[in-house]
């Protein structure tokens, strides 16, 4: 309906619209109007029949409905190859009997499946067989009070994060995930930060969705959690 309707006898557009929204006979008693209307295509500017019109956006709707269709194929066929990367790293994390090679194993693999160009990890509070390995080696009191204020994984621009040191790789991390290590999910106590670091500062955003670095969390953190001292 249009915002500005023209008046003709005291009649507006709106009133005519109204009415024949709310007569749905008025066409049964005047089918012949029908087959005169002539509309405006809005994409070549020439006129067609009502029908014509309808049929248009018809297409129109299908196309549309379409388009959405193949979204939610390529967004499940994503999920799908996702899952299937996140089963074969926590199969590689399972195997890793050696405990001195967990970390390495952990962090390796994860850059191999979910092609992370930069990750690194470190745990705290380990036993003392465990304190010499290189993931568990000491960290400040900045970064665990950082990691400790995580309630999910952070991710965004690398704005000097003392974390991102870890990567130690010569192209500077532009943009970080951080995922904040815990046993359970009612555990408050972090233990450790998981760190992935890409040279491409798009790579890891703010709003992006943090569904499965949740679940890498979760693993990574159920395997290096046997490493904790024992109450």
């Amino acid at each position: 309906m249009s915002s500005t309707p023209e008046r003709l006898d005291g009649i507006t557009e709106d009133d005519i619209a109204n009415y024949l929204v709310h007569t749905p006979g008025f066409f049964d008693r005047h089918a012949d109007v029908l087959a005169t209307v002539q509309l405006t295509h809005p994409h070549s500017g020439r006129a067609v029949s009502l029908a014509q019109r309808q049929m248009d956006m018809m297409r129109d709707q299908v196309r549309l409905l379409e388009r959405r269709i193949m979204d939610m194929i390529r967004a499940g066929n994503d999920n799908v190859a996702i899952a299937d990367k996140m089963h074969r790293w926590t199969c590689a994390v399972m195997l890793a009997r050696n405990a001195s090679l967990l970390g390495q194993v952990l962090v390796e693999e994860l850059k191999h499946e979910f092609m992370v160009p930069q990750a690194a990890v470190r745990v705290w509070g380990v036993s003392t067989r465990y304190a010499g390995l290189p993931w568990a080696q000491p960290v400040s009191e900045d970064v665990r009070a950082f990691a400790a204020s995580l309630s999910g994984p952070f991710c965004g621009l690398n704005s000097s994060y003392e974390a991102a040191n870890w990567l130690g790789d010569a192209s500077p991390a532009q943009s970080l995930a951080m995922i904040p290590l815990r046993l359970g999910k009612s555990a408050t106590e972090c233990f450790g930060l998981l760190v992935l670091g890409s040279p491409d500062a798009l790579r890891y955003q703010a709003d992006m969705s943090t569904d499965f670095l949740v679940q890498i969390g979760d693993i990574a953190s159920a395997a290096l959690g046997r490493m904790l001292v024992e109450d």
